[in-house]
């Protein structure tokens, strides 16, 4: 660059000039650092002399260029994650649209409350064994066979659904979409994890939470494209969400989007890999870079997933262990006990007994509510990493809570300010949700276990989250109705605040700490180094893990794809 510089007659041989960074900017003025064409006056003819002919070699071009880390995605990266973030979207619209089609379906098959509730929530419990069978799926038939999967089993409980003539065969779409929502809710982020380039990942696995709020909106806003005085056209909004798993059908059969790179390694396909890595990195050598960073990540989470076992994590777990288990399940509890899920599902409910009757008016304030989600969020991830992870988390509790009051305070006013004051307010809880609690919960969660136990310890985690969701689901009206509407608010406010005090005493900042930080943290206040033995022995027992002087490993901080898109999908999901 320096010599070139020289050459173009920039190098003035001042103290400041000689500084590289100062040099590179000089030369940025003139050249431009991707294409190499010479930068000219608009209003200046375009010259060329001897000296320089405003177009550099091949090899200064690559020099200037950005490091990798400031790239842009390439075009082929954003069409596959798009691709992908369909699936959200249709996750978030059966969300969405069982808040508009719950009243209809109770009037039009005369159901009683237990019946809608047990309808309604039973999609957390189906989503369990969804969730469990996924893994055998993505890993034995690849991530792209499981969005086939995944979309067939909507269109069946989809239209088993919509069709159903009795209510034992209304469970039963209900019982297969629970297990297309298991099996699907994890893949999309998993893929687009693995094919995005690590300084966008982030930016680009938000995409697949941001489809989740999306669908939400979209199955809010089909009170617009339905008459809601039919009771009959529960049918209709239900069976309309079949057409995005069709898509997506497609666009696997047709081969639109590629298998993801990480399972192409992990099968041996390396060639097939290469050619997709390629179109990701376009620049020579990166893509085989890429491929011996994924052999060796495959192989630390090997070694990881043998460090533990599940006896020992279960029936035995170590002080250190136990404590991390008891900071990410009550966590993973906490997520669901505020009510977001139940709320979701019977916001219609809500907003009737709120006093807003007119069609119009309900559509608004749905549509209205689901934006004020999607919005947010992409506000929670950015002030995650600003603010640190338990303020966030006991912002976001803390605005939950006063929100709740004021729902509880205004949902029996009858003048048009109350019914605004109570939009507005469950405008906040939703905000104050999608910022805080919702996208960090998972995020937390995976940062609190070690390495050696991480991969089990959120399987386990998972567990009472979706079963505090099922039950919350399944009760949410009965409650109400024996603590009337402000009592069952104060309630959810109640735990709030107890979850507050819970994550005061046992959760520690994770926010920019390194797995090994943590064993070490869990280590000191609980007097147990035997987490760390293991995970000296997972590093190869070098010695490296001490109290005071942990090394930060960026390998080993860093989650795989796969759990890193399990921890968005959790998070968007709800």
């Amino acid at each position: 660059v320096r010599s070139t510089m020289k050459e173009a007659g920039l190098d003035r041989h001042s103290k400041e000039e000689e500084d590289p960074i100062t040099l590179r900017h000089s030369f940025a003025e003139k050249y431009d650092p991707v294409t190499g064409e010479e930068h000219h006056n608009r209003d200046e003819p375009v010259t060329h002399d001897d000296h320089h002919v405003g177009v550099l070699s091949e090899e200064t071009r690559d020099a200037l260029k950005p490091p990798l880390s400031q790239r842009r995605a390439t075009w082929p990266t954003l069409l596959w994650s798009a691709m992908a973030a369909l699936n959200s979207v249709n996750l978030g619209y059966d969300l969405g649209v069982s808040t508009n089609a719950g009243p209809l379906l109770m009037k039009d098959q005369d159901l009683s409350q237990c019946q809608l509730e047990l309808f309604l929530g039973s999609l957390n419990f189906w989503s369990i064994w969804g969730a469990l069978l996924s893994p055998i799926v993505t890993e034995s038939y690849g991530r792209r066979n499981t969005f086939f999967v995944a979309a067939l089993l909507f269109v069946v409980g989809v239209l088993a659904q919509s069709t159903a003539k009795s209510y034992a065969f209304l469970m039963l779409g209900r019982m297969v979409v629970g297990l297309a929502v298991g099996v699907g809710e994890a893949v999309d982020p998993m893929y687009i994890a693995e094919i995005a380039p690590p300084h966008l990942r982030g930016e680009l696995v938000s995409w697949a939470e941001a489809g989740v709020s999306f669908g939400v909106v979209l199955g809010f806003a089909s009170s617009f494209c339905f008459n809601m005085e039919d009771p009959t056209n529960w049918r209709n909004m239900i069976a309309i969400g079949a057409a995005m798993p069709i898509v997506m059908i497609l666009l696997v059969k047709l081969r639109l989007m590629p298998e993801s790179p990480r399972f192409l390694v992990q099968k041996g396909r390396s060639g097939e890999a290469r050619e997709v890595l390629e179109r990701i990195y376009p620049e020579p050598g990166v893509s085989e870079r890429v491929i011996k960073e994924i052999e060796e990540a495959l192989q630390l989470e090997e070694a990881a997933s043998k460090a533990v076992g599940w006896e020992a994590l279960l029936c035995q777990p170590s002080p250190a262990t136990r404590r991390m288990l008891i900071v990410g399940c009550g966590l993973a509890t906490i997520q669901q006990a505020v009510g977001i899920d139940s709320i979701m599902f019977y916001m219609m409910f809500v907003i009737q007994a709120s006093g807003i009757r007119s069609d119009t008016g309900q559509a608004v304030a749905l549509i209205t509510l689901g934006t004020v989600k999607l919005i947010f969020v992409f506000v929670g991830a950015k002030l995650l990493d600003k603010w640190g992870r338990r303020p966030m988390l006991f912002m976001s509790l803390l605005g939950l809570a006063a929100s709740l009051v004021v729902v509880s305070a205004t949902i029996d006013g009858d003048s048009p300010l109350a019914k605004m004051v109570l939009i507005g307010s469950l405008a906040t809880y939703l905000a104050f949700f999608s910022s805080g609690l919702g996208p960090g919960n998972w995020v937390v969660i995976s940062e609190v276990f070690a390495l050696s136990i991480r991969a089990k310890a959120m399987s386990i985690a998972i567990l009472p989250n979706r079963i505090t969701a099922t039950i919350m689901a399944s009760s949410f009206l009965s409650v109400a109705k024996a603590l009337t509407w402000p009592g069952f608010f104060m309630l959810l406010c109640g735990i709030c605040l107890g979850s507050c005090l819970f994550l005061y005493v046992y959760l520690p900042e994770t926010a920019g700490k390194s797995l090994e930080e943590m064993a070490a943290y869990f280590a000191e206040i609980t007097g147990d180094r035997s987490i760390l033995d293991v995970e000296e022995k997972l590093h190869g027992g070098g010695g490296d893990l001490e109290l005071n002087k942990i090394d930060q490993r960026e390998v080993s901080t860093e989650m795989s794809s796969d759990q890193k898109g399990f921890n968005v999908a959790n998070g968007a999901l709800s």
